[in-house]
């Protein structure tokens, strides 16, 4: 068989340095991850120390401005999926999810922060010392932003706020939360990025149970009457629906690329248990019918994983539409499910049982179909993007 790595020595978005990206989070992961992922899983959530580890290794700074403790000189952005490539590895969504949830929380804040914030939050962040995480969805309401009921009240010096979100993740373990609050009248005029505390009076936060994603922690979040200083708004406010919408684009092509990853794991397994496993006198893939199931397999991923590409050349080069990250995300959540649901076919039995990496992809294709944005939300936004209204 074909290594399964060797796609990206065939594409003419990635060489060498790509490569050695790849090499360094593979053996942190070996070393680190791969011995204690079941452990995690079973205790929901990662050991803070993880992150410190992560930030020795140049994992949590890739991609990030080097005076805040990243290196960002001469890396792509296609280093950052190479990376989490060699992430998902492990099979289990949660680690990449919890672990390099700042790659959701902190953007907004070196987008649209002050020098001040963006000195105080992104170091401490990078290294490994605090963690961040992004509070928007709300129980009442998840795609439809635009209609958030978390209130900031202005009162006196400080912001007063009052409501909740629901489904975040890292929540329980986060240092702060860069949260989507209501400042100003109804719609997307009115919304602006405030950063939370842990500690500050009236900020609780309670664990959710979840099919998948075990490792990772998912909380919903309160504030009752959460006293916050001005300087921790993000941005001018009631200006912070564009920095959500510009969060959500990179949120999904991650996610994207994502699903890539984790069905060539599916594809791997299933794979090494078909040239092993002997039925009727002969190995699984030496029946038709398993072969063209992962010939198939193989076929959606190589063409989901181009568009994948061609998205993060275009964001590269300034050329990406919103749009195209929805219908991608779309097309990647729907090839994973494929992929996993053939991969366990081939496994049988023993993809039904704990201990396989398939049988926890299968359970963790929904997270991804809904997060972020669910198909339908997302094809029915790229369908008023391109104008057929």
């Amino acid at each position: 068989m074909t290594m399964f790595d060797d796609w990206r020595a065939r594409s003419p978005f990635y060489d060498e340095t790509h490569t050695a990206v790849a090499d360094s989070v593979r053996r942190f992961v070996a070393a680190e991850v791969a011995p204690n992922i079941d452990a995690w899983e079973d205790a929901r959530s990662l050991p803070r120390d993880l992150h410190r580890k992560a930030a020795a290794a140049g994992i949590l700074g890739l991609g990030y401005p080097e005076e805040f403790g990243g290196h960002s000189d001469g890396f792509d952005i296609f280093h950052s999926l190479t990376q989490s490539e060699e992430l998902a590895s492990v099979g289990a969504g949660g680690l990449t999810a919890s672990l390099m949830t700042h790659g959701i929380g902190l953007p907004p804040i070196l987008a649209l922060g002050s020098d001040e914030m963006k000195r105080r939050i992104a170091p401490a962040v990078l290294s490994g010392d605090k963690i961040i995480a992004l509070g928007i969805t709300e129980a009442g309401g998840g795609s439809d932003v635009a209609a958030l009921t978390t209130r900031a009240e202005k009162v006196g010096n400080k912001y007063v706020v009052n409501g909740g979100k629901m489904f975040i993740t890292s929540g329980m373990r986060a240092d702060y939360v860069t949260v989507a609050v209501r400042t100003g009248g109804p719609g997307m005029g009115g919304i602006s990025l405030m950063l939370i505390e842990a500690g500050m009076p009236g900020f609780t936060r309670t664990p959710l149970e979840k099919m998948g994603w075990h490792c990772s922690d998912t909380a919903a979040l309160y504030f009752d009457n959460v006293e916050v200083p001005p300087e921790n708004m993000i941005g001018p406010e009631n200006a912070g629906f564009g920095g959500i919408m510009r969060n959500f684009n990179g949120e999904r092509l991650g996610m994207a690329h994502s699903c890539c990853a984790f069905a060539r794991v599916c594809l791997k397994e299933a794979v090494e248990w078909a040239t092993t496993r002997e039925t009727f006198g002969k190995r699984l893939a030496q029946h038709q019918s398993i072969r063209i199931k992962l010939a198939d397999m193989a076929r959606q991923i190589n063409a989901t994983q181009a568009w994948v590409d061609l998205c993060a050349w275009q964001v590269k080069h300034g050329k990406g539409l919103p749009a195209d990250f929805a219908m991608l995300k779309v097309q990647a959540t729907r090839m994973l499910e494929s992929v996993a649901r053939e991969a366990a076919q081939v496994l049988g039995g023993a993809s039904y049982l704990k201990g396989s990496k398939v049988e926890r992809i299968y359970r963790e294709v929904r997270v991804n179909a809904i997060g972020g944005g669910s198909e339908e939300i997302m094809l029915d936004l790229a369908g008023r993007q391109l104008g057929y209204n």
